[in-house]
């Protein structure tokens, strides 16, 4: 109803825009020289994306999956944060840190008395793929390393005995092993560099459009919304192609090997070489991921040189006075109560959607597995697009209604919850439930007496996925979300689009805190997850 209703609509809009079959728009898209660069530079940036977050994140997925060290479970926490972070925060930390007034910048003129900004790296490509970087660095040690920690070190001792060189066992040995995990990680990030959105948009400026931002600019800017609905028709049927894939090569990795457990495989770092590996993958992790977090959070406390807690207290200031304004606090009101409801939505439908397919395999599971997971796929731009073109009339006229926000959060949240309940619910044997069964025990006494205590922690975990994912959520909520309830995100994005010191300031301060609430959520279900092989 809340999906493919929409897609169908976008379909008609595009195709059937008189009610007969009428194929000029893709026509004008093919044709149109605009249109077919935009679709290149938009796969060439996710491509390079891809290719500069795996040569950067392999060595530390090494080290996680290898090697034991003081402070590692902290770290593989603190390395979850900016994947969870919302993409507006992101680009907010990383224009603290390096844009033209950013610390860098700050302390590199103030230290060589220079009198412009020696980094000129707003609005370029360099901004954004950085961005990228810092986003998606912990998919690759999440999906790689955690296969790679249950790979047993036999086989690698086995071709060394018979003469092979660390190189030659890496490659011919581990690297196919890996190949699975590393195919689904690139995957991945691909499919969320090539529907990114905000980190795009407010880095690079309009200079750079990608699919993505121009549907925003077709529908928003200019109204053209059958060139708009056509363009989310191509980004839907592309990004499903690359999900099912990943869906595929994430079932690989289950191969049977006898894993190992991760304590089993590791081992402290004794040579001088494996130190270094060690400690210079230790500080490029705290220092890339770190600087823009901790550049975010200065910039909100200081002004003019000084500390401040200015742009905190005018968060609840209404400086306005306008029927179209609220004090931005309660844009984090509005955030709250949205991802309460969503969370609450998402995981009702995670669950019974993670325990179907986590029955037996057939047809029914192999369609499902990618079909579930198509919302995470699908631009957050094109489905709220999608509600607004679809949602305008009875029965379903909710394009004004506030309902449409927690509902729009929701599909986008949802694959996450099915994500984090699918491996919990494959591990439960099924004797278990028999046994439960045969002592008279009805389907429901079954669920709530043997799978929710099971299952509990990795349902606490798709919670938290849920509501800080609906905290953070943009694309969508630019187009459904009214004015008089604005989310943080929709807050931090107007900040910054307007000039001036204090909605700057204002920015860091609502960036500082979005950053804070979601860091504390996943730092806190860090305790709970249940690791899995190759699962994300």
């Amino acid at each position: 109803m809340f999906y493919f209703y929409p897609v169908l609509r976008l379909f008609g809009l595009s195709f059937l825009p008189e009610g007969n079959w009428d194929l000029g728009k893709l026509r004008e898209l093919v044709s149109d020289s605009f249109y077919a660069q935009t679709l290149w530079f938009t796969t060439w940036q996710a491509t390079v994306s891809t290719v500069l977050t795996m040569a950067l994140a392999l060595p530390g997925a090494y080290v996680f999956a290898r090697f034991k060290f003081r402070g590692k479970s902290l770290l593989q926490a603190f390395t979850t944060v900016p994947f969870v972070l919302p993409t507006v925060v992101v680009a907010a930390a990383f224009r603290a840190l390096l844009g033209p007034h950013g610390l860098v910048n700050d302390w590199l003129m103030a230290g060589f008395n220079l009198s412009s900004a020696p980094i000129q790296i707003d609005r370029t490509i360099w901004f954004f793929l950085l961005a990228h970087i810092f986003y998606n660095y912990t998919v690759v040690l999440r999906i790689v390393g955690g296969f790679w920690a249950h790979l047993e070190s036999d086989l690698t001792e086995a071709a060394q005995m018979l003469g092979a060189s660390g190189w030659q066992a890496f490659r011919n040995v581990t690297l196919p092993l890996l190949w699975p995990a590393i195919s689904a990680a690139m995957l991945l990030i691909f499919i969320f560099c090539f529907s990114s959105f905000g980190v795009i948009l407010i880095l690079g400026g309009p200079r750079f459009a990608t699919i993505e931002v121009e549907i925003y600019r077709q529908a928003v800017h200019l109204f053209n919304l059958p060139v708009a609905a056509a363009l989310s028709l191509i980004q839907i049927i592309f990004t499903f192609s690359l999900m099912w894939i990943f869906t595929w090569l994430q079932r690989k990795t289950a191969v049977d090997l006898n894993p190992v457990s991760q304590v089993a495989s590791q081992v402290r770092a004794v040579s001088k070489v494996q130190k270094i590996t060690v400690r210079a993958n230790v500080c490029f992790m705290l220092l890339f991921l770190g600087a823009p977090m901790l550049a975010l959070l200065i910039r909100s406390l200081t002004a003019d040189g000084g500390f401040t807690f200015t742009f905190y207290t005018a968060l609840f200031q209404n400086r306005s006075q306008s029927i179209f304004f609220v004090p931005p606090i309660e844009a984090v009101m509005n955030s709250l109560l949205f991802a309460l409801a969503a969370m609450s939505m998402a995981l009702v439908l995670g669950t019974l959607a993670a325990t179907y397919l986590a029955g037996p395999k057939n047809r029914g599971t192999s369609l499902l597995d990618p079909l579930f997971m198509i919302p995470l796929s699908t631009s957050a731009v094109t489905l709220g697009f999608g509600f607004i073109v679809a949602l305008d009339r009875p029965p379903l006229n909710l394009r004004t209604s506030v309902i449409l926000v927690p509902i729009a959060h929701t599909l986008v949240a949802f694959p996450f919850v099915v994500r984090s309940l699918l491996p919990a619910l494959r591990g439960i044997p099924r004797s278990l439930r028999e046994a439960a069964s045969v002592l008279g025990a009805s389907p429901w006494e079954v669920w709530r007496t043997v799978d929710l205590p099971i299952v509990g922690r990795a349902l606490l975990v798709g919670a938290v996925f849920a509501f800080a994912v609906s905290l953070g959520e943009f694309g969508a909520t630019v187009f459904v979300a009214r004015p008089q309830t604005p989310t943080m995100p929709l807050a931090i994005f107007r900040f910054l689009s307007q000039p001036g010191s204090l909605n700057y300031g204002q920015a860091m301060a609502m960036s500082s805190i979005l950053m804070l609430v979601t860091a504390a959520g996943f730092l806190f279900l860090e305790k709970f997850r249940i690791g899995t092989i190759g699962r994300f």
